[in-house]
């Protein structure tokens, strides 16, 4: 055989196993399929540890520029991050869900930057299934800010800004122990006659006072957050929390996830709290999403009236799940930025 046909015959054949690769119809019979948004799957050893794990990250960009623009305009820029991972672990009738949903994003305006978004969610359930659709669980909430956070409206002439928030300042922990009825996958809702929480404040910077003209000033003797002044902790033992999860497509690229919490102290039940986190997206291709968020949040000790986060996005987003699929076609594929 001459040397030219050996080196066609090699080439044919390091071709053909590249192709039976990447083209995604093979996958070796001691593996599984990885599902990604850069390629439709790939081949991985078998996991035998009863995990499933995910990963969401996305990015959005939005810039505009005005040049001797007659119709007015204001340069700027703005620059978001979502990230959320999954880990869920099923053996026989125990799960423990892990999710966490992290947001933060500023804008810059006439030199001017400010936080658009902020969010550090970390959510972990513990559950034993004690009949069919019933489970008990023990779980713990955890949430906070990257970074801080100010006013920019109703403060005297002479301040331009007044911090608000900051990293733990709040942050709030809550553990809960109680019964949750799945009476399906997509859809959950857990109650807890015990979920003691601790709110935490790190930075007494955060202590604020509106005077009676209706502007804020500085003032360290105020209590902010449900935290008294010269305390950077606050307990509520005897609480009760109601959680409801919501994760369904809507069709077969629109995904809605919704979750409803509330809680209340036993002493206070004249303080319900309440907080909505919705988020509807939309897969415009492989590598482009449109996100539409809001977040609701009505607690006497943050604010008097409801307070309300709106984001609307479209960027760059990655995917990588190993969960399995489920058999209900409505379930989502892929959980969505911290839910379960």
């Amino acid at each position: 055989m001459g040397k030219s046909t050996l080196y066609i015959l090699l080439m044919w054949l390091s071709f053909s196993h590249v192709w039976s690769q990447d083209s995604g119809k093979t996958v070796p019979p001691d593996s599984i399929r990885v599902t990604t948004n850069f390629k439709d799957t790939v081949a991985v050893k078998p996991d035998t540890s009863y995990w499933q794990k995910s990963f969401s990250g996305g990015v959005n960009f939005n810039q505009a520029t005005f040049s001797n623009w007659s119709g007015g305009g204001v340069n700027s820029i703005a620059l978001g991050a979502i990230v959320a991972a999954r880990a869920l672990y099923e053996k026989g009738k125990t799960s423990w869900d892990n999710t966490a949903d992290l947001q933060l994003g500023y804008v810059t305006q006439l030199g001017n930057t400010r936080k658009a978004a902020d969010q550090i969610m970390i959510i972990s359930v513990l559950g034993h299934q004690i009949a069919p659709k019933w489970d008990l669980f023990v779980s713990g909430t955890f949430n906070t800010f990257f970074a801080p956070g100010y006013r920019y409206d109703k403060l005297p002439a002479e301040q331009a800004r007044l911090k608000v928030s900051n990293f733990f300042a709040p942050a709030q922990f809550t553990f809960a122990v109680g019964i949750a009825y799945k009476p399906n996958d997509w859809f959950s809702l857990r109650m807890s006659p015990l979920a003691p929480r601790i709110t935490f404040l790190s930075d007494q910077s955060v202590r604020v006072r509106e005077l009676a003209n209706g502007t804020f000033v500085p003032d360290p003797t105020q209590k902010v957050y449900g935290v008294e002044p010269g305390k950077t902790t606050r307990t509520e033992w005897l609480a009760f929390q109601l959680q409801t999860v919501l994760n369904r497509n809507l069709t077969e690229n629109v995904s809605l996830n919704a979750r409803y919490q509330l809680f209340t102290e036993y002493s206070h039940l004249d303080n319900i709290n309440h907080r909505l986190d919705l988020i509807l997206a939309a897969k415009v291709s492989q590598y482009l999403s449109t996100t539409f968020g809001l977040i609701a949040l009505y607690n006497k000790d943050f604010s008097s009236e409801l307070q309300l986060q709106q984001t609307l996005a479209i960027g760059l987003v990655y995917n990588i799940s190993s969960f399995r699929t489920k058999k209900d076609s409505q379930k989502a594929a892929a959980p969505l930025p911290g839910r379960f």
